[in-house]
């Protein structure tokens, strides 16, 4: 099953990510850098949790409804660290983990076949452009998208389906993030990419699912890129075949 294969790979990835030293080294970077941003950027929006809040609602008088404004402030501060994590994995996306996860997938790939196939003429700063570029598209749209989803649930009756919607979508395109590194790496046209991963929306779910553990999440996003390359480097897989 499809579902079932996508976690698979996540796992063998990061199996695979620990046991080798340059991959470990490579994702650790990925892993603290994260975090360390998520950190400053959640501390930077929290300080302005009460002011958010009382623009929602403010503090009710009654006793009989203030626990619901506690629990309506909990869940602010929760939606608030999701945000922050998300435009922190999407500052450390621009500024270079872009960079670590191609280089990664070059590692993996060179394990596994000995050679990285990619175009030979491509300077390093054309390659930074190229994939700084592939980003917008694979990434950074749907994460506002997703961003734009979980605040609409917030702030309508549709939430719990939004939720749903929001969260299937962020694991598809995180993980069509990390399975797209070897096709774009070979120059496969954006039609061509998206094309594959219309035809294995369920593989990608799977592989995104492990990114919604909470804690747990940001080390299977530091080392995905090895199990998204060893999945493209399957026997039955056609950009090999």
């Amino acid at each position: 099953m499809d579902l079932i294969k996508g976690i698979s790979y996540n796992l063998r990835g990061l199996l695979l990510g620990i046991r080798t030293p340059r991959l470990l080294f490579w994702g650790l970077i990925r892993f603290f850098a994260v975090v360390l941003i998520t950190i400053v950027s959640a501390s930077l929006i929290l300080v302005y949790h009460q002011e958010i809040l009382n623009l929602i609602w403010a503090r009710p008088e009654s006793r009989w409804i203030i626990w619901l404004w506690h629990v309506v402030s909990w869940l602010l501060s929760l939606l608030l660290v999701g945000v922050a994590a998300v435009l922190s994995y999407l500052v450390s996306q621009i500024l270079f983990s872009v960079l670590i996860m191609d280089y990664m997938s070059r590692v993996t790939e060179l394990a596994i076949t000995g050679t990285v196939n990619e175009p030979k003429d491509m300077s390093l700063l054309r390659l930074f452009t190229y994939l700084i570029k592939q980003e917008i598209p694979r990434t950074i749209i749907p994460v506002l998208l997703s961003l734009l989803f979980m605040i609409l649930g917030l702030l309508t009756p549709f939430g719990p389906i939004l939720a749903v919607i929001t969260a299937s979508m962020a694991v598809i395109f995180l993980a069509w993030d990390n399975t797209d590194l070897v096709p774009s790496r070979r120059l496969l046209p954006f039609k061509k990419r998206f094309k594959l991963l219309s035809k294995t929306i369920l593989f990608h779910l799977g592989f995104g699912l492990l990114f919604l553990i909470p804690g747990l999440n940001i080390l299977f996003l530091s080392f995905a890129p090895v199990g998204a390359t060893l999945y493209y480097l399957d026997k039955d897989n056609p950009i090999v075949a």
